[in-house]
Order: C-alpha cells, then structure tokens, then sequence
C-alpha cells in the first residue's frame, strides 16, 4: 500500500487529529500493513503491547474472559477506529483481547518505532501522549458513568516509579504493593480468587514478618525504628487493616514468592509511612534487605499457611461442632419414632430415627480428632532454612529466636524442624491435612445423601422426614420442592475430593530441594475449608434444625414391612419367619397383620416385642 494512502487515512483518525503534515507523514512511514482473516486473534489478553493497531478496514471485536473462562465482548471497532494506544503510554500487557469478525486490513504501529521517533522529536511526543491522555479520559469517563458499584476505586493518577531485576513500572502511588506484586497481577490473572480473600492467610504473612524483624533485631541486624515501624505495620495488618493490598493470585508460579513479596511490599511501604518517608523510599526500609531478612520465600511462605491452616482449622472445627450438635439435638426429639432400617436399600430391621441421627453426630464427632491431629503436623517449622534448608544469608542462631518469636505471636506450641533441608521440600502434612478434610466431606456427602433419600417423595418416595422448604424447586413442575441444601453440601463434598487429588498431585510434583507447586496446594486447602464451613453452617441452620418427621409414616412402614420378621424371629422361629415373609412378599400384604391373623402372637405379646425399648437394643432371649 502507498504511503501517501496511508498518509491520507492517518489524517482521519482522531489520535493524530492536531499533527502536522510532516508528522503524519513520519507517523506513516512507520506503518506496517497487516492482513487478519474472519476469526484470527489480533493479540491476546495478557501478552506484551508491541504495536498500535489502526483498522482500515473490518471489524474488530475486543473482549475478555472472564474468571470462568468465558468470553465477554466488550465493544468492536470498524473503519477509523484505533486500538492498544496504551502501548505508547508504558509496557504493561493486554488487558483484553481482540478478534477479527470480517476479513479486515490493519496498520500495525511499532511501539519500539515510536518511541525512536519520540526521542528524535521530542515535541511530537508531547502532541501523541497529549492526545492519547485526552481519549483515555473521554473514555474512562464513558465507563465511569456505568459504575454502579458502590465500591467502585477511583484513582488519583499519581504513580512513583519502582524498579526490579527486570526494569522500571510506574506503581498507583495510593497502592502499598510494589513492582514485584504489580508484575505478578499481570502474569498470574488464573483463579480470580486474591489472597486477600484467606484473612488468615495474610494474617499469618504478617505474624511471620514481625517475628523475623523482632528475631533479626535482637541479632542485631535490625535497627530498633525499622524494626518498631515493621513491628507497627504487622500489627496494623492483624487488626484487619490493608487486607485490599493483597492482591497477587492465590495460583502463581515461584513457589509463593508474589504472595511473599506482596506482603514484604506492603509492610515495607506502611513502615516508610510510619517512619515519615514516602511510600517507595526504600533505601529507608526495603521489602527484600528489611522486611525479607534473614528469610526466604521458601521458609517463610510454608510457615505462614501452616499457622493460616492451624487457625483455619479452629474455626473449621467450632462449625462442624455446631452441625454435630444439631445432629444430637434432633436424635434426642427423634428418640421415640420407630422407623425401618435398611441395608441396601432393601428393609432390614426396626430402629428409631433418633438412632439415625445420632449415627451422624457420632460419625461426624471422629472427624474432629482426625482434623485436630493432622492440623498438629503444621507446628514443625523450617524458619531460618531460607532458600533450601542450609540456612544461607541467615545468623546461626536466627531459627531458634524466630520460632520463639513465632510461639509468643501465635499463641502456638510451634517447634523447629530436625532438618531444614527435608522440611523445606516436604509437603507430606498437607497430604495429610487434605485427606482428612476429604474424610469429612465424604462422611458429609454420604449424610446428605440420606437425608434426600429420607425426605423423598412426597407421595412415591420414603417420605420418612420433611426437609424444611428453602425455595420452589421447578420452573415447570408447581408444588415441587427439592432437597437443595443436601444437595449443595454433596456438591461441595466433590469439589473437596477434587481438591484433595490436586494436592496429592501436587505433593508428589516436588523435585529436589523445593515443592514448588506449594501455591496450589494452598489454594485447594484453603477453598476446601471455606467451603466445608460455609456448607456445614448452611446444612445445620437451614437444614437439620428444621427437620420434621413422619412418625405416622414411620410406623405404617414398620408394620408392612418384610424386614419386620427378623425381629420376629427369636420368638417364632426362622422357619415360621421365612415362611411369613414369603406369603407376605407374595399377597402384598403385611408381617403384622399375618401374625394376627394366622395367631401366632397376640397383639399385645406383637406390639410388645415392636416397642422402640426392645427393638433397638440387645435383650434377653427367653
């Protein structure tokens, strides 16, 4: 394509609108002609800007996926429309994608082309980021408009400059994470779930920061106001505070070092706050010499989930407490309803419903001593092994005064591992951990599904109890009510078992002297705790409090069921048994009633040996 035709569009878009005729032509010199058929990918959301795109002709559709990989248009360009001018503002990634609908022709821009251009004529520069700032604004405007989230953030458009091994960003002034935590918001856009949303998680970051800091100033190798200001910091976080800065993906790669430099990052920009500096003055206090001293993220990341986990597991344990007591609560209201007991699903002998129910409780009442003993494996730490066990960069008393440090802090009997090289590549107590969070969930994924077998019906299912009514239960169907409750803890229940085998498979991915798929083991043992939380809660509130049962139903059953000559049968005989249940098998009719009518007992001597007392409990023969 000729210059001068693309030196004659150029004039139309509105991001050159204001430039000369020999800037044009400088811009159009660089123009590269690109061809992009219906349906092919113009850049990806998250890859590098490399160029800015001008349609000449097409549509173009930009669009982003979101948290559950699904793709949400966002707007499509046409003729004269212009795309990725972020590109000549800084290097930050995608932040969407974009797609051809139609054949379309582009002029592609060298992000590296203009900024030459830049240099050599500084004043088209300031005309080009003139113009760019004034679209960006039109924009900005357009989409603040449709804000109807109250927690919408405005930012003020300031930023400080930070720099890593990779270069320089421009970081949200207002923000306390760095560059480190900026990199990794644009490398790891995975599960859309922050750390932020694990308080105990972050809490544990900050017990393990102050611990190190008190630990590394009574060595001597921390000031007393940096310390105190780390110290402060902390303490701040403890008390809820700056939980939003936490920001980095819980799946990452690095073995955890985003989630450990977000939170270094953090505490070291409120420190400089408390010590009267800026935010990003590092060489007051710095994330990595001050806040990271003495440590790795490859000690420092495993103790922190570890403590998170340990105090996760309390509360985990207080809510499984209260479903257990609603189990118990509800077997002592059942205690006089006899009803039929079965094994595979065929009648086997009388019990009460009470006794169901306290099979529950108690069945749920091991899972406590499982959980509690498996939570205790977290207390061995590998503080002071830093980077693979050996202790590099670290004072040879540093481990013992930070794990004392750590048990003052947390309130926990924590103890420093035999050998730091093992400790820091074993994830064996996770495995552990999440095979006893995966007992519990399949003891409450078989309790669920016994109650929908219970409550099934109402007319053509057991019918035994009633799940109290939470919502209608078809679009189609009126009057139909279903067992959602249950049926969601059965869904949480295979989430956790899922969540078990990717921390198997990542336990067993650890090579050499670092697991470095810690992250995901994390994530899948925080999410399954929250999750069993929130369904046991859900399933005792809105669930087994509000259980009724069918007594009348109940009984009706036991009196017509098969299975009611086992308890017949110390007194008649397995014979005579055999010979009822046939005969009621194949008249459709009753085991009560036959013995009545044939007078092999009478009612009172039958309703005698029925009675809840001596059906649900060894007696004696006569």
């Amino acid at each position: 394509m000729e210059v001068k035709l693309i030196n004659e569009f150029l004039k139309e878009i509105e991001l050159f609108k204001g430039l000369n005729e020999d800037e044009i032509k400088l811009i159009a010199k660089q123009v590269e002609v690109k061809e992009f058929s219906a349906g092919s990918i113009v850049f990806m959301e998250n890859s590098p800007r490399k160029n800015l795109y001008v349609i000449y002709e097409g549509e173009i559709e930009l669009f982003k996926k979101t948290r559950f990989g699904e793709e949400k248009r966002l707007s499509f360009f046409t003729k004269f429309d212009f795309m990725g001018e972020g590109t000549l503002m800084d290097d930050s990634p995608h932040s969407t994608s974009a797609r051809a609908l139609l054949d379309s022709t582009l002029f592609a821009i060298s992000r590296d082309k203009l900024m030459d251009i830049y240099k050599q004529y500084p004043d088209l520069g300031i005309k080009m980021l003139s113009r760019i700032a004034k679209v960006v604004y039109r924009r900005m405007k357009q989409s603040n408009s449709r804000i109807v989230n109250a927690l919408a953030e405005f930012k003020s458009g300031r930023t400080r400059l930070e720099h890593d091994l990779l270069g320089e960003r421009e970081v949200p002034n207002e923000s306390y994470y760095g560059v480190q935590t900026l990199r990794a918001l644009e490398n790891f856009n995975i599960s859309g779930i922050p750390i932020s949303q694990f308080p105990a998680l972050i809490e544990a970051l900050a017990m393990v920061k102050m611990a190190a800091a008190k630990a590394n100033n009574t060595l001597g190798l921390l000031s007393k106001p940096i310390t105190d200001s780390i110290v402060q910091a902390c303490n701040e976080i403890l008390n809820g505070k700056f939980h939003d800065q936490f920001v980095v993906d819980m799946i990452q790669g690095g073995a955890g070092t985003s989630t450990n430099m977000n939170a270094n990052e953090v505490i070291a920009n409120r420190a400089l706050e408390i010590l009267g500096y800026d935010k990003g003055e590092y060489k007051y206090c710095h994330p990595n010499n001050h806040v990271n001293l003495s440590q790795s993220t490859n000690d420092a990341y495993p103790t922190a989930v570890k403590i998170a986990v340990i105090n996760s597991n309390k509360k985990l344990v207080e809510v499984l407490s209260l479903l257990i007591e609603s189990f118990m609560t509800k077997a002592k209201e059942f205690a006089h309803i006899i009803k039929m007991g079965r094994t595979q699903l065929q009648d086997a002998v009388p019990m009460t419903l009470g006794q169901s129910f306290e099979a529950y409780a108690v069945t749920l009442g091991e899972e406590i001593e499982r959980l509690e003993q498996n939570a205790k494996l977290f207390l061995e730490l590998n503080m002071g092994g830093t980077a693979i066990g050996t202790g590099i960069n670290a004072d040879p008393d540093y481990s013992d005064k930070v794990i004392a440090e750590l048990r003052e802090i947390t309130n926990l009997d924590v103890v420093l591992s035999p050998n730091l090289v093992e400790a820091t590549q074993d994830t064996g107590a996770f495995v552990m951990y999440s095979s006893a969070l995966k007992r519990l969930a399949v003891k409450l994924s078989k309790i669920s599904n016994d109650l929908r077998l219970l409550s099934s019906g109402p007319r053509a299912g057991l019918s035994e109890i009633n799940l109290p009514p939470m919502q209608p239960g078809s679009s189609i169907m009126p009057g139909k009510v279903n067992p959602v409750i249950p049926e969601v803890v059965n869904q949480i229940a295979f989430k956790v078992i899922g969540n078990d085998l990717t921390v198997t498979l990542a336990a067993e991915a650890g090579q050499l002297e670092l697991n470095v798929m810690e992250p995901v083991i994390t994530q899948s043992i925080f999410e399954s705790i929250e999750m069993l939380k929130n369904g046991m809660e859900t399933l005792a509130h809105r669930c087994i409090e509000g259980i009724t049962a069918n007594e009348e139903h109940c009984r009706y059953l036991v009196e017509h069921s098969i299975g009611l000559v086992t308890a017949l049968n110390p007194v008649l005989g397995y014979e005579c048994c055999t010979q009822l249940a046939k005969e009621a098998l194949e008249t459709n009719r009753g085991v009560y009633e036959l013995v009545l009518e044939k007078n092999l007992l009478s009612k009172e001597q039958l309703d005698q040996l029925l009675a809840p007392e001596n059906m649900i409990k060894p007696h004696k023969i006569k």
